[in-house]
């Protein structure tokens, strides 16, 4: 059983590797036997090291994803030095928060053109790559959108994230709808509260971590681990017939 889930010789593209969850993906898609184009706005090497320390390839790819223009660079750097783009991860993301009412317009294009803008054109120039060869030998591509909570919920004070993962959640159908006979699987994961430095002032606020322990039935914070446990399945042969999927990592979050 364990063949469906190995990954050796696929080579992925992980944006946002630098740390979190990117980082957790980055290392789980390495130990099932991936090598790793690791995309960010600066170089992530320590998530490079633990690549490497499981005997993987990694290369490193400078990007700025808060516009589209580095797309093309991407895609054709990874091909380049790896040979091929297998699977694709779009976590990369950003978030503003203020009041709806006071929300600014440069917030709202700054969130949507990261979260939701470049994800569909970097989403597109490797779906234009993977088209090339996917069926070929049953093999598929696998393109994981990372999601949130706020795909199902409205949350408060982030109006421009949750349209932004509102909208990833639709495109990751959309592109799944068109794809899927082309060989390419389109799903997504929403993650819930994970431990990282993107969530440490609501870990060290004695309130906000006591409600939210409270709402999880697991009972803990998630570890970026479990998040690259969903994804090397997503970007496994195991999930060849999982389309427009998005899968809740949280906890039971969603459940209460």
């Amino acid at each position: 059983m364990t063949g469906v889930f190995d990954l050796s010789g696929r080579k992925a593209i992980v944006t946002g590797a630098n740390t979190g969850i990117g980082q957790g993906i980055a290392v789980a898609l390495a130990k099932a036997g991936a090598d790793l184009a690791l995309v960010g706005r600066s170089a992530a090497e320590e998530t490079q090291s633990l690549v490497q320390a499981e005997g993987r390839k990694a290369i490193l790819v400078e990007a700025d994803l808060s516009s589209i223009a580095p797309v093309g660079d991407v895609v054709s750097q990874t091909v380049e030095e790896l040979g091929q783009v297998d699977i694709l991860v779009n976590n990369a993301g950003i978030i503003r928060r203020e009041d709806a009412l006071d929300f600014s317009e440069e917030d709202w294009d700054a969130v949507v053109d990261t979260n939701m803008k470049t994800l569909f054109f970097l989403s597109q120039a490797v779906g234009r790559h993977m088209v090339e060869w996917s069926n070929q030998d049953g093999a598929r591509g696998k393109i994981v959108n990372i999601a949130s909570m706020l795909t199902f919920q409205g949350g408060i004070r982030v109006p421009s994230y949750t349209a932004s993962k509102s909208g990833v959640g639709g495109l990751t159908k959309l592109l799944a709808n068109e794809w899927a006979t082309k060989g390419i699987n389109v799903n997504a994961i929403a993650p819930g509260y994970i431990a990282t430095n993107n969530t440490a002032a609501l870990q060290a606020d004695e309130t906000r971590n006591r409600q939210i322990l409270e709402r999880i039935p697991e009972g803990r914070w998630g570890d970026p681990a479990d998040i690259g446990g969903a994804a090397v399945f997503l970007a496994s042969k195991a999930a060849d017939y999982v389309q427009g999927h998005v899968l809740a990592v949280d906890g039971g979050w969603l459940a209460r």
